[in-house]
């Protein structure tokens, strides 16, 4: 649900006359670069995701493999948005991130059907089924690559790279204490008190802990040129949210580093012209 700040920052870009050459993306960042490179303006996606029923989205179904929560209702969400379009028809270079479970090495996503790739970076493990994909097992990319600048900066070298990064630096208290189903509070309630859905918060707690600090040092040994950190600490795994308000969170996350931006996106430019020759008369 945080991921779509995502939109609001590709609008806010694009408004300002940015032309985006490449994208990467793992988990709800995979979601947002494929559909974007797929050709989903932002306004287009905004008014597709604002009308799911978010409480029937992620509601628990029949077991689908390890995971406690079933992706068979988000599939058909999925199969909409993508059809059977594959990496070579997508309009602008793209890749998602997923990892192998069963060898733990960082997987790149960038060709075959779209679907089956966002359907392993999105694999939260513990909590999504994960992937089968040719004899890998994918979960969430999050688990080694959060933020993929290098990915995007294999995809166009020259250019520089924009990230867009959505975890605080601190959880806000109670993020994982909130269940993504739709019950009674009086229910949800009962839930929380037990042991088992205590220790699983404990657990969720300490997994979410590692992967900010693998976030924070991906940033600082890829280094982009641009961070972008929407100010959505406050939202839940799986919470409800106003898809709107969440865009706007995008667009003025985008808003405050524009001049940054602009300072940075032109040393490209700057620097062919010191690099390259001159031409003389009519060349």
């Amino acid at each position: 649900m945080r991921g779509y700040s995502h939109i609001g920052v590709i609008r806010r870009l694009e408004r300002e006359g940015y032309r985006i050459r490449a994208l990467a993306g793992t988990s709800a960042g995979g979601i947002a670069a494929t559909a974007y490179a797929a050709g989903y303006s932002p306004d287009e996606l905004e008014a597709m995701f604002s009308r799911l029923d978010q409480a029937k989205l992620f509601a628990p179904v029949p077991p689908e493999g390890p995971g406690l929560i079933g992706l068979s209702r988000a599939i058909k969400v999925f199969e909409e948005l993508y059809g059977n379009r594959t990496f070579a028809d997508l309009r602008v270079p793209c890749a998602v991130v997923a990892v192998d479970i069963k060898t733990g090495r960082e997987i790149v996503l960038d060709h075959g059907r779209v679907l089956d790739a966002v359907l392993g970076t999105i694999a939260v493990p513990g909590i999504f089924p994960p992937k089968d994909y040719g004899e890998m097992q994918l979960v969430d990319g999050g688990v080694a690559d959060p933020v993929p600048v290098s990915v995007a900066r294999s995809l166009a070298p020259s250019l520089p790279v924009v990230a867009v990064v959505l975890t605080p630096t601190t959880e806000p208290p109670g993020y994982f204490t909130r269940l993504p189903i739709s019950m009674p509070a009086q229910i949800v309630e009962r839930i929380t008190r037990t042991r088992i859905a205590q220790t699983f918060s404990i657990f969720l707690k300490a997994v979410d802990t590692g992967g900010r600090v693998i976030t924070e040092l991906r940033l600082k040994v890829d280094d982009p040129e641009v961070v972008i950190r929407p100010d959505v600490g406050g939202i839940g795994l799986l919470d409800q949210v106003d898809v709107h308000k969440v865009v706007r969170l995008g667009e003025v996350a985008a808003e405050a580093v524009l001049p940054a931006m602009k300072k940075t996106v032109a040393w490209p430019n700057r620097l062919r012209r010191r690099l390259l020759p001159r031409k003389r008369g009519g060349e």
